[in-house]
């Protein structure tokens, strides 16, 4: 997969994590938007190294040549 092809997993945490920002954005400044983008920062993470390690499920299942 080329680096810059983003795998369905990892977008899938892209996307949960703007829906985060964007809820946090909302918010007045205080803990719970603080909590909100700590929680956003931590799925873009998962989703970029999900994304350099190829480990997306679907590319299990198709056979090597």
């Amino acid at each position: 997969m080329p680096r810059t092809e983003i795998s369905n997993e990892a977008s899938t945490w892209l996307l949960q994590a703007k829906e985060i920002l964007d809820e946090a954005r909302r918010l007045k400044p205080g803990p719970e938007r603080k909590e909100l983008r700590q929680t956003a920062k931590v799925l873009r993470e998962i989703a970029k190294r999900e994304a350099a390690s190829g480990s997306a499920p679907e590319r299990d299942r198709w056979p090597r040549t």
